[in-house]
């Protein structure tokens, strides 16, 4: 059995994704006695878009002093969003005043969290990630989904390899949030950049077609995926008002019906492959049922909401800690039964 880990964007939601992740981990360890233990040993392949991408980055991002051990811990990816979330998503008044009118492209400074991904990345490259995982963006120049690929970073070497903190300011470039980004892979190529969400909110279908067409011995039946999303926004939309307001105001609106539509069919999708070879249960997901409790907009990350956003997310963990607990146990006999969980042995003859 090969195991996906996927992770949904959806911006400072990525706190409750950030929550269970923080209970898996502790969890293995507690089952296994072994303090160490990192989620990184227990999947083979890893996919992310936006907040998703950031955090599987930092989840597999290596240890300086021991490459093949993780750097951080899941309670640090979730730190990106507790300690830095309301700084990320701060706009002056001016600022916000200034993007109503169409004068600003974007709301929030790109160099905030540029800084922030810096200082958990420093010059980390993609191919030095602890796992082979796959993380979206869209081209905007050349009309085409880009996928981030450890496996090309290692293959074909400075034309397919970015320093990590490029491809986590790519794969969160929200439309009207942050401005594209224009990245360069190691060998100088300009790529311009959004966020994934645009097709691949829910990049979990993405991970499988990418194991299947890598490793092509893999069937849908021979491979488990733990989608984890951070919820689906239902803010409805007032037509008369929609129809009333600029179009540079409605922006924020169209990225939360694009992101909440796109995971919502991907999510369709994969529950009917997954039951047309009789193994639904290969197929995780797991995301809270409901936002009312929380502003679920990407960008609603005051103090107060943030705390919200965790409670709603502790909330989720206890619901769902029947499942957590199947999820662990299969994981550690699974993994128990494998030396090497790469899915990229190949590239290494």
């Amino acid at each position: 059995m090969k195991r996906i880990l996927s992770i949904d964007g959806g911006g400072i939601r990525g706190i409750i994704p950030g929550m269970f992740l923080v209970a898996l981990e502790e969890k293995i360890q507690q089952a296994t006695k072994n303090p160490a233990a990192q989620l990184s040993d227990y999947f083979d392949f890893f996919a992310g878009t936006s907040t998703g991408g950031i955090l599987l980055s930092i989840l597999l991002c290596p240890d300086e002093n021991n490459p093949k051990k993780q750097k951080y811990s899941a309670k640090d990816a979730l730190d990106i969003y507790v300690e830095h979330g309301t700084e990320i998503f701060a706009a002056s008044k001016w600022r916000r005043f200034l993007s109503g009118f169409g004068l600003l492209s974007e709301l929030y400074d790109n160099s905030v969290i540029e800084r922030v991904l810096n200082d958990y990345f420093g010059n980390c490259k993609l191919s030095e990630l602890l796992k082979p995982c796959i993380i979206t963006a869209y081209n905007i120049e050349l009309r085409k989904n880009h996928l981030f690929r450890q496996q090309k970073a290692i293959s074909h070497g400075d034309s397919r390899d970015f320093l990590i903190r490029d491809v986590c300011r790519a794969t969160s470039a929200a439309p009207t949030y942050f401005s594209v980004a224009e990245i360069f892979s190691l060998s100088k190529t300009r790529y311009p950049l959004v966020d994934g969400g645009v097709f691949a909110h829910n990049p979990s279908l993405s991970a499988l077609l990418e194991v299947i067409k890598s490793y092509n011995t893999y069937k849908i039946s021979d491979i488990s995926i733990l989608s984890l999303g951070t919820g689906i926004s239902k803010i409805s939309y007032n037509y008369d008002d929609f129809k009333k307001l600029r179009a540079i105001s409605i922006g924020p609106a169209l990225v939360d019906i694009m992101s909440s539509s796109s995971a919502e069919s991907i999510d369709y999708y994969l529950k009917q492959l997954f039951r047309s070879v009789n193994k639904s249960s290969n197929y995780i997901r797991i995301e809270p049922q409901a936002l009312s409790s929380i502003n679920p907009s990407m960008d609603a990350a005051t103090a107060s909401n943030i705390q919200k956003i965790i409670s709603l997310g502790d909330k989720l963990v206890m619901e769902k800690e029947e499942q957590l607990n199947q999820i662990v146990s299969e994981l550690i006999q699974d993994g128990e039964s494998k030396k090497d969980r790469s899915v990229w042995n190949f590239l290494k003859n």
